[in-house]
């Protein structure tokens, strides 16, 4: 979903049947089985009632121009404004999320961008990972579909933190769509830009016709593997069960293999672009025109992540079924990490003390507490209860926010390794004074891309 200005060959690979996948005919599926071999780690198949947003817990709803401190519209030249409307995201009621671009009487255009919580989708060693979505494109050809642009991919995790990682940390675009044309491409970014063993910007790709229909109006099933099972690994892209490209490590080299493998995983994104490089560059000229008719969602069915061999991936993270009492979390009393609301990156493990903690954090981590009850005020410090095993020089800030992510910490700690990712320690951190109720950010900032604290637990002092 980054800049392309110049039409990628259709591929000629050799059809692969994966599984039961088969051509999608029905408008709306239920999540189907995971293939023969598979393991559902992750998935969400839509269900919520009509005119609602897609749920909080699994997705982030992107929006502006830009990401707060990342390259101005996005990154790809694309000339809309991303919103949190339902007029541009939500379910539609019968099992799909629609994703519609929009212009106003002025001119402009707005449509949606989610991308998952989870930032931990990997292929386990010596297994495979699978990432497979069930979806319509936008059902506008011609003159009409000048600057559509749908895609269903994922960003390596450190994008999160580093807005200038692209593409070191890798990029895999399972279904993109231009300009109406029945064509999916798949393509993978890496390296470094311009240039690099991915010919960046353009990145290594492949595209074909959807098999059995058009790929406008109708829907088809796309997918991703990241196969860590062979040697040299692959990556493989499929549309309908029929894989039309593949790349393999060989062909990448290093460092910029190990570069987009060897992190915390990807998370996934879904969206519709208007304009940017890839359909100018398709078009020849600049979009959308006058002639772009506004209005044609994407729909999407399902997405879900799969793994087969190996050890497995991160098992999916909830809270606790059962939550504070009245909902309410007391500030000034011990908030067990594992209790989080919501989180991006982080695995819940047993701790050496009992219970459980929160581990393989590393920058660009959060968790989230909602209905923190902080009182009149008069906080003084928070104390956590971590733990590192980081090697000799690696190291990272605990910070403390409010209200959002995006706002200034109120508090922090640096840590280092403190013997061991079992070896706890109760640590202070000054914190700026809060009252009143509160949703509190516990996030990790870090100049190294590495694993370096473990939490068990949080509380205020005042």
């Amino acid at each position: 979903m980054t800049v392309r200005t110049r039409l990628l060959a259709v591929a000629t690979a050799t059809v692969a049947l994966i599984g039961s996948a088969a051509m999608a005919v029905s408008a709306s599926a239920a999540l189907p089985p995971p293939p023969s071999g598979w393991t559902q780690v992750w998935a969400d198949d839509f269900t919520g009632g009509a005119g609602t947003l897609p749920n909080g817990a699994n997705w982030i709803i992107d929006t502006g121009t830009s990401y707060p401190g990342g390259p101005p519209q996005w990154g790809t030249g694309e000339i809309q404004t991303y919103t949190n409307s339902t007029s541009n995201v939500a379910h539609d009621g019968s099992g799909n999320l629609r994703i519609t671009p929009l212009r106003n009487g002025s001119g402009q255009w707005t449509s949606a961008r989610i991308e998952t919580q989870r930032t931990d989708f990997k292929a386990p060693a010596n297994g495979v990972l699978r990432m497979e979505g069930r979806i319509q494109m936008p059902n506008v050809t011609g003159n009409a579909a000048l600057g559509y642009w749908p895609a269903f991919w994922a960003l390596g995790a450190p994008y999160r933190a580093d807005r200038y990682s692209w593409p070191a940390i890798g990029e895999f675009d399972v279904m993109e769509n231009v300009n109406g044309i029945n064509s999916v491409w798949g393509v993978l970014h890496c390296g470094v830009n311009p240039g690099g063993p991915c010919n960046e910007t353009n990145g290594i790709g492949a595209s074909r016709a959807c098999p059995g229909s058009t790929c406008q109006g109708n829907f088809h099933t796309y997918a991703f593997e990241w196969d860590r099972s062979v040697s040299p690994n692959q990556l493989r892209w499929y549309v309908d069960g029929q894989q039309f490209h593949a790349v393999n490590q060989n062909q990448i080299g290093e460092p910029h293999w190990t570069n987009m493998t060897s992190h915390a995983g990807y998370h996934i994104l879904l969206n519709v672009a208007m304009g940017g490089g890839f359909p100018n560059g398709v078009a020849g000229f600049g979009t959308p025109t006058a002639a772009t008719v506004p209005g044609h969602p994407m729909l999407v069915d399902y997405v879900a992540v799969y793994t087969r061999g190996g050890g497995g991936t991160t098992p999916p993270t909830t809270p606790p079924t059962t939550p504070p009492p009245g909902g309410v979390r007391d500030a000034y009393a011990q908030i067990q990490a594992e209790s989080f609301n919501a989180q991006s990156g982080v695995i819940v493990e047993t701790a050496s003390e009992g219970g459980q903690n929160i581990g393989a954090i590393r920058s660009g981590d959060w968790v989230q507490f909602n209905n923190v009850e902080f009182g009149s005020g008069g906080v003084r410090d928070f104390v956590a209860r971590v733990a590192s095993g980081a090697a000799a020089g690696i190291s990272g800030l605990v910070e403390v926010r409010v209200d959002s992510r995006s706002n200034a910490p109120i508090g922090s700690f640096a840590l280092g390794n403190t013997g061991g990712w079992q070896s706890w320690r109760s640590v202070p951190g000054n914190v700026s004074n809060v009252s009143g109720r509160q949703t509190v950010f516990l996030t990790f900032t870090s100049g190294q891309p590495n694993d370096f604290v473990n939490v068990n637990w949080i509380q205020f002092r005042r």
